[in-house]
């Protein structure tokens, strides 16, 4: 049976083929037989729907999102999915625990060779060894609350095995904002309303229908899909604050608020500060507290006053202002009306919401791409190492609990 799952998963692959034994030889259990039958239709049908999705990948109204993720096409834990599922093309990116591949259905025939994924590993001794298991775990609880909004990249799915957890999440093409940041200086006006006003939209659903604080707003974790959209990744520093306060020290100096470097406890507001900045950097071109030595950094944000340049819009600098604002409890998206008030600030006014929304608007930078699996944004890395530590019979009775929803 585990020959004919093998032939079934490598049609192709002739090398330790076991001949199959005949019919009258062999009489499987026709209990385990059809099991294994179910499980295969099972896994057909999965493969079958994520396909469809790629095909319509509509994004969800908020409602349809917030609801129970097992009754969603995308963000769900599946029993069935496997890593032979898939043939991994070329890595994305690598972290201390984590290696994000470009894949696609393996044996896929005429257009669903177009049809790729992210596909993120996580090797689970790295995951405990780095004591990053509830990281871990949050980010995809938060994927999975999230998957279907237009502007946060999609968890299709999650799975596991043995040794690693895996989260299926759609492919973004177009690479970090950061780089096309980087490239041309500065971004002008409409171009920096437009990814702000993206923004905007993560962040309301975000903190409004999800209670998560986001906690690490930043370029380089901001992709640009095929359409010029942006996508947030990297939900490792997510979590679900809803009316409490977290004490967590996370981010990246730049963008860190001011509560969250005196330790004071920090709620959302500290996404409002962040994106106080990526404004200011988008319009500017760097941030506006910098310094060689971090301490400086912290010294500057704490004492909160932004210099802007002459050329700035009076708009400009008046929402970055509202959003810079130390005192939480005054700071433009923590006040009365949340992200409306935000929404509503002259800045905006010319964003039509729901169009942007609903994808309706065409975004300022679309990437030249030769098809949908090019990966040029990409930088290259290394091959993997072969010398694992092994995911133990100890270790795996400690942590297995931990992994159940994967």
């Amino acid at each position: 049976m585990a020959a004919a799952v093998h032939k079934l998963l490598h049609p192709h692959s002739h090398a330790h083929a076991q001949p199959e034994p005949k019919q009258s030889e062999a009489h499987p259990e026709p209990a385990h037989a059809e099991a294994q039958q179910a499980s295969n239709e099972k896994r057909e049908d999965e493969k079958q729907k994520v396909a469809q999705w790629v095909d319509q990948k509509q994004p969800l109204s908020p409602n349809e999102i917030h609801q129970d993720p097992d009754k969603k096409v995308v963000g769900h834990s599946s029993r069935v999915l496997r890593q032979e599922d898939f043939e991994l093309i070329k890595t994305l990116g690598t972290g201390t625990f984590a290696r994000v591949w470009l894949v696609r259905f393996n044996n896929a025939q005429g257009s669903d060779r177009d049809k790729v994924f992210a596909l993120k590993v996580l090797r689970k001794v790295d995951v405990i060894r780095l004591k990053q298991v509830e990281h871990v775990r949050n980010e995809r609880n938060v994927l999975s609350a999230v998957a279907g909004h237009p502007f946060i990249t999609t968890m299709v799915a999650s799975f596991q095995d043995h040794d690693s957890l895996y989260m299926l999440l759609e492919y973004c093409p177009g690479g970090e904002v950061f780089s096309y940041l980087r490239r041309a200086r500065r971004f002008n006006e409409p171009t920096s309303q437009f990814y702000g006003a993206e923004i905007v939209l993560i962040l309301e659903y975000l903190h409004e229908k999800e209670g998560v604080a986001y906690r690490d707003l930043k370029p380089e974790n901001i992709l640009i899909d095929a359409e010029g959209h942006l996508k947030l990744v990297d939900f490792g520093f997510a979590k679900k604050v809803e009316n409490r306060e977290t004490y967590t020290l996370c981010g990246t100096p730049e963008y860190l608020a001011p509560e969250v470097i005196r330790n004071t406890g920090h709620g959302t507001a500290v996404d409002w500060w962040a994106f106080g900045i990526l404004i200011y950097e988008f319009l500017v071109g760097q941030p506006p507290f910098w310094d060689q030595n971090p301490m400086k950094i912290y010294e500057q944000i704490v004492e909160g006053r932004v210099r802007f340049p002459s050329a700035m819009s009076p708009e400009a600098r008046d929402l970055i202002s509202g959003l810079c604002t130390v005192d939480t409890s005054k700071r433009l998206g923590n006040i009365k009306g949340g992200a409306s008030a935000v929404k509503s600030h002259p800045w905006f006014r010319n964003i039509d919401w729901d169009a942007l929304y609903n994808r309706k608007v065409r975004g300022p930078i679309v990437p030249h791409l030769r098809g949908p699996a090019d990966a040029r944004n990409f930088d290259d890395y290394e091959p993997e190492s072969g010398n694992r530590e092994p995911y133990s019979k100890e270790l795996r009775e400690k942590w297995d609990e931990y992994f159940k929803d994967f």
